[in-house]
């Protein structure tokens, strides 16, 4: 059986929720990726934060993102899948929520990310085009 922890995307960086919405920009910039965890203190996922989220939510409000932490942007309690659940969990897990990336976490410690990207680049043609088509007619919370 292939894990979400055999396929993902390892070492996901963090944004600290202490961290503005300009450093979590930098950090994205600097990884190249367009979405990145929040976690806290205690190294506990605490949301996740889009690039889509900085530029939708804080800067076409007109809001200063140098002033504003990640905390109040990162959305809700994100959707998760554990690291040894197999793909067709996390296949099931991204459709039924219409995200495109999940958080991989084993117990408590996050661990990687598994996203739309690394399905395409190890799922059938099928698998990936059925989620493709889920998440594009989910609402835009992803």
């Amino acid at each position: 059986m292939t894990t979400a922890r055999d396929i993902m995307s390892g070492s996901a960086d963090c944004a600290r929720t202490s961290d503005t919405l300009v450093d979590a920009a930098r950090k994205m910039r600097d990884l190249d990726v367009g979405a990145l965890p929040i976690c806290g203190d205690d190294d506990r996922l605490q949301g996740m934060i889009t690039d889509r989220d900085i530029v939708v939510r804080c800067v076409a409000d007109g809001a200063d993102p140098s002033a504003i932490s990640v905390q109040g942007y990162g959305g809700e309690k994100p959707v998760t899948i554990g690291a040894d659940d197999s793909v067709e969990e996390a296949l099931r897990t991204m459709t039924e929520h219409g995200v495109r990336r999940l958080p991989v976490i084993d117990g408590h410690d996050l661990v990687g990310v598994l996203s739309q990207a690394d399905i395409a680049k190890n799922l059938s043609d099928d698998q990936t085009a059925q989620l493709v088509e889920a998440i594009s007619k989910a609402p835009a919370n992803n």
